[in-house]
């Protein structure tokens, strides 16, 4: 292999006739049609149709593509189930996408550890269910569990309604295997619950793809409380249940969950999923999980903050089959907002508890202002919020208002003291808005994170950094095989 200076969309013609070679031609889609069925995530508004799209069935092969496209200079992108919400995941079109849905396998079940071994297609409810008969649960659960994989819980340190009591991805993998950016694999952590040295797995988790990719993931598993207790909350507006929200939390209790849905979003559920909601300015949904005596006691306390801030209605689950609709009305939002808009942007910042009544009232404002109509849903009891930004991409002006709307909604929360970004991430659709958390100084610093893993920047480029970042080398070189090996490639585009 010689460096040598060669245009991009050669460089993409020798990665795939390496590529067909070493993984075989149905591993690898060259086809338009077929190659835009993963041009965007669950962000739909940030499309790019990827250069090629390869399907690798283990780790080697992902190995494998990594190496060959560090080789040329090829950037890549790693893809999930696609459902993130950031155009995290969005593919580059002079480069290769790693789709990595066909690495499922449970490699191992360790109950006396409390750990599952997994490979990054696995789904996140499918641990869950691998361990039940046994009494465990993978904790980390959300909305998109069903079809979610672990490899992007990975990457975007996925939360779920029940993170306030048991925390995000971050707080659950225990062990990496991978390769990083630059092509080296690597082995980060195992099973020990505090692995000694730099906390490389805390890096990883939540770096969005720009250190490297997962090939095997260790996570914990934590045992299935004795009781769980689900209830409802109904109050006449937002503000209320947010002072709401805060007495909970004040009396001491943390709850599994605490979420919170306004009037707008009730609406889009009960006609999607008939969760048997009330009709209310907003409803609290609050789990409360652990020892039979302790919930008890926990349940008392909460249902007297609840009636305290005034709640028009208040049950709970009476059997597993109504806890399960209970939940299915909330996990089902995002997608129920479709039923009464044809597009819409799902924002996610945070906020301190504190402040939730004070940006929620300015949300509020925002929507009266512009006309702009914003459905709120979110983790209520760690401040995270999930506003969804209505609008009809058909009628002209409206996308660029519910962007702006968006962008003003993050800023709110950074002005009260909170992140851009609670669980999505930043992707390629909030890079816009990093700079109102970070210093330039702040942003260097993770670069140089970055350079360690990932030196060319091939890894997921584009995203999170608002302007290039250069690891202090020469701008990079395309490298091309000077024996002239990719003629072959003729008639392959």
């Amino acid at each position: 292999m010689t460096d040598v200076t060669i245009a991009p969309t050669r460089a993409l013609e020798l990665v795939v006739h390496r590529l067909v070679q070493q993984l075989g031609p149905d591993a690898v889609i060259t086809d338009e049609l077929r190659r835009r069925t993963y041009e965007c995530d669950g962000l739909t508004q940030h499309r790019s149709i990827p250069g090629v799209v390869v399907l690798p069935t283990n780790a080697e092969q992902v190995a494998a593509t990594v190496a060959i496209c560090v080789a040329y200079q090829v950037p890549f992108v790693a893809r999930g189930a696609g459902t993130g919400l950031s155009a995290g995941a969005m593919p580059s079109s002079d480069g290769v996408l790693i789709v990595l849905t066909k690495l499922r396998a449970v490699i191992e079940v360790d109950l006396e550890s409390r750990r599952v071994v997994v490979e990054p297609g696995v789904t996140n409810l499918e641990i869950s269910e691998a361990v039940s008969a046994s009494g465990y649960f993978y904790a980390p659960d959300p909305s998109s569990q069903q079809v979610c994989t672990i490899g992007g819980n990975v990457a975007e340190n996925s939360g779920g309604a029940h993170c306030l009591k048991y925390g995000f991805t971050t707080n659950h993998v225990t062990g990496l295997k991978g390769v990083s950016g630059d092509g080296t694999p690597f082995a980060i952590g195992g099973k020990a619950p505090d692995p000694p040295g730099y906390d490389l797995l805390g890096a990883f988790v939540g770096s969005e793809g720009t250190l490297g990719i997962a090939t095997e993931v260790t996570v914990r598993l934590v045992r299935k409380p004795e009781t769980i207790v689900t209830l409802l909350a109904a109050f006449e507006s937002i503000d209320l249940a947010g002072s709401a929200v805060s007495a909970v939390i004040a009396s001491g209790v943390l709850p599994a969950a605490i979420e919170m849905m306004d009037a707008l979003a009730i609406e889009a559920v009960e006609v999607a999923v008939h969760a048997n909601y009330p009709k209310a300015g907003a409803v609290l949904l609050i789990e409360i999980d652990g020892p039979a005596d302790e919930v008890a006691i926990d349940r008392a306390l909460v249902e007297a903050s609840l009636v305290a801030h005034h709640a028009t209605e208040l049950r709970s689950a009476e059997s597993a089959a109504e806890r399960a609709l209970l939940w299915k009305g909330r996990k089902s939002a995002f997608a129920a907002v479709g039923r009464i808009s044809p597009h819409f942007i799902v924002q996610d910042g945070v906020v301190p508890r504190t402040a939730l009544g004070e940006v929620l009232a300015k949300i509020g404002k925002l929507t009266g202002d512009t006309g702009v109509r914003v459905a709120n849903v979110f983790h209520a009891g760690d401040g995270n919020l999930h506003p969804l930004v209505l609008f009809d991409a058909a009628i002209e002006g409206q996308q660029a208002a519910a962007e702006e709307i968006s962008a003003q909604i993050i800023a709110l929360c950074v002005d009260h003291g909170g992140s851009i970004t609670g669980e999505h991430g930043v992707g390629l659709d909030k890079i816009g808005s990093i700079s109102k958390m970070f210093t330039h100084d702040d942003l260097d610093t993770m670069q140089m994170i970055r350079c360690a893993f990932d030196p060319d920047r091939l890894s997921n480029p584009g995203k999170i950094f608002p302007t290039p970042r250069l690891c202090g080398e020469a701008p990079r070189v395309r490298r091309g095989d000077a024996t002239g090996s990719g003629e072959a490639l003729t008639g392959l585009f």
